[in-house]
């Protein structure tokens, strides 16, 4: 089973490592300091108490790699479309792309169930439609991410907590290759159950990052400043119900309640959102893929959703000052 992994910065670099000692034919697309790192010391995996090391294949040309049977894109979201072009040498007939990516994917109205949106591409995630049409939604995988992992230097990844990436096809079915990708995951030590509705799970996780995520970019609190302080709580849990009516709307059943999301996070403790963290290291952030998207959907629905307009304003104009918009 050949894998590559496109962006193999921290979730992508903890994959290549398990999948590398599972025994997998895996292959590392990365760039700058931690692919010269790679690929002059190997990959290095702090986790358990003990550093595992690998030296699977790592470039910055996919031309060197060829066809493969999975693509595993671990970019942040809203690079995805800049690199198409250069993916493209990765993708045969059978090839299979698993979207690791944080928000709402590309290919999400593709065997949505005979939803009246069957086909429609999502501009704040898929600019003109080209993720849709060069990839095809045909070959997507779902995957959702829930471990923390962190590049501690270059060429050297550490694992925070967690290990679970449910995946699903969007049609959600049992197909062979959503299981041989389970079977994978599996053996490489994670726990990647297959979803026969991997859009509620898609949702369930994107609920906390639309609210938690803009307010802490805002405020630059941790998540449990932000859930348990009564004012920015209130805001959190408007921008969630907003969302909720949305993938209500779609179909989406949620499994918890928002008072019980909302706690979830608070217990979480002193974290710093993915958002919060891309503010203060100067890095894009992804307001496109966790925010503006579901405002978008919200149009699709006819649904309003003024806190969230409100908050992903704010949030839009603190990224342009900064120079990360």
């Amino acid at each position: 089973m050949k894998v590559c992994i496109y962006g193999a910065g921290a979730i992508g670099g903890y994959l290549g490592v398990q999948f590398a000692r599972a025994g997998a034919d895996v292959s590392l697309v990365a760039r700058g300091a931690h692919l010269q790192a790679m690929q002059d010391n190997g990959l290095k995996l702090l986790i358990d108490d003990e550093e595992r090391v690998v030296h699977p294949k790592a470039t910055d040309n996919p031309d060197e790699l060829g066809e493969q049977d999975y693509v595993i894109i671990a970019l942040k979201a809203h690079s995805v479309t800049g690199v198409l072009d250069r993916m493209k040498p990765l993708l045969g007939e059978r090839t299979r792309v698993v979207t690791a990516v944080n928000g709402i994917p590309y290919w999400y109205f593709h065997k949505h169930g005979g939803n009246a949106f069957e086909g429609k591409t999502l501009e704040s995630v898929d600019p003109g439609g080209r993720q849709w049409n060069e990839l095809g939604p045909e070959r997507a995988i779902g995957c959702i991410v829930y471990p923390a992992t962190e590049i501690e230097a270059p060429g050297v990844i550490r694992h925070v907590y967690g290990d679970r990436f449910p995946l699903g096809e969007p049609s959600g079915e049992k197909s062979a290759d959503v299981e041989n990708l389970s079977e994978l995951f599996t053996n490489a030590g994670l726990n990647a159950p297959v979803l026969d509705r991997i859009r509620d799970e898609i949702w369930l996780k994107l609920w906390g990052n639309v609210c938690f995520n803009p307010i802490s970019a805002l405020t630059h609190a941790t998540l449990d400043v932000i859930a348990g302080d009564e004012g920015t709580r209130a805001v959190a849990k408007a921008m969630m119900l907003e969302a909720q009516a949305i993938a209500e709307k779609f179909g989406v059943k949620f499994r918890v309640d928002v008072e019980r999301r909302i706690e979830g996070a608070r217990k979480v403790g002193a974290h710093k959102t993915s958002m919060l963290q891309d503010l203060e290291r100067n890095r894009a952030m992804e307001i496109d893929p966790l925010v503006t998207v579901v405002q978008e959907m919200g149009r699709l629905a006819e649904i309003p959703t003024p806190a969230i307009d409100t908050v992903l304003a704010l949030t839009v104009q603190r990224a342009k000052v900064a120079g990360l918009y």
